[in-house]
């Protein structure tokens, strides 16, 4: 039946960074859907607490500590899911470090710290699961990127605010993130491992000023920014049976920012 072939059930999976806005709607998608689910970053305080909200309604999460800035700090995490899993089936690479605060004018110290965790990071930790998932023939890997990592920055959308959007590192690591995502499918790809990218849009909170709400749902086409479930069905389909065919794709979810 189709409909099993979306099941996670008896897969492990890795979620950096599951705390924040799009990761705690990744870590409940890949939980709903059965699968052991492991979520790490450097602070587990926050992750301690959201594993002990999916276990109180049946879910399998575990809080784990990573510093995606140190290879030794990656490594001991793949030797513990080693050790308590045996294996991994799905990583999602979600965790991002955001030091330039002062966007384009920032000292080019905190463009370096943002490469660090942001792009070297980002392929010690590729390489060490996908290593792991080669070993069983089998594994999917999912990148979350951005549309900024699609598109340049519009400054229409922050017009009568004071957000900015000229904050290069994050467009320089979500734009190598979508070829990276290419590169890793390619290289895995003949031992059966799928790696995608997910490139989402903006995601609603209630810190938004109104202006800048009102004029980014007019650039899309569904009128509005993401909500708290929106990349939940497609985390489930790329982890799962049921995209078994596809890789190297970088999938906007993005209410059609970037098609308009």
């Amino acid at each position: 039946m189709i409909l099993d072939s979306f099941s996670l059930n008896g897969k492990v999976a890795l979620v950096t960074g599951g705390a924040g806005l799009y990761g705690r709607q990744i870590v409940a998608a890949l939980a709903e859907a059965g699968a052991k689910t492991y979520v790490a970053s450097r602070s587990t305080d926050a992750l301690t607490e959201l594993a002990d909200e999916h276990r109180a309604k049946g879910g399998d999460v575990e809080p784990m500590h990573v510093d995606l800035a140190e290879e030794s700090s990656i490594l001991a995490l793949k030797d513990e899911i080693v050790k308590r899993s045996g294996r991994i089936d799905i990583l999602v690479n979600n965790a991002v470090a955001r030091p330039m605060k002062k966007g384009y004018e920032d000292d080019a110290s905190a463009f370096a710290e943002s490469m660090r965790v942001n792009a070297t990071g980002l392929f010690v930790i590729t390489r060490a699961m996908g290593d792991l998932m080669a070993e069983a023939g089998s594994g999917s890997i999912i990148n979350i990127g951005s549309i900024q990592g699609m598109i340049g920055p519009d400054p229409t959308i922050y017009e009568g605010t004071t957000m900015s959007g000229f904050y290069p590192d994050y467009f320089f690591h979500k734009g190598g993130m979508i070829n990276y995502t290419r590169f890793t499918a390619s290289y895995y790809g003949p031992k059966g491992i799928r790696c995608n990218c997910v490139s989402p849009g903006g995601l609603l909170t209630s810190k938004m000023p109104e202006a800048f709400v009102r004029q980014y749902s007019a650039r899309t086409f569904l009128g509005r920014l993401a909500n708290s479930t929106d990349l939940m069905g497609i985390i489930v389909f790329l982890a799962s049976d049921a995209s078994v065919y596809i890789t190297g794709a970088n999938i906007p979810v993005d209410g059609g920012y970037t098609a308009k």
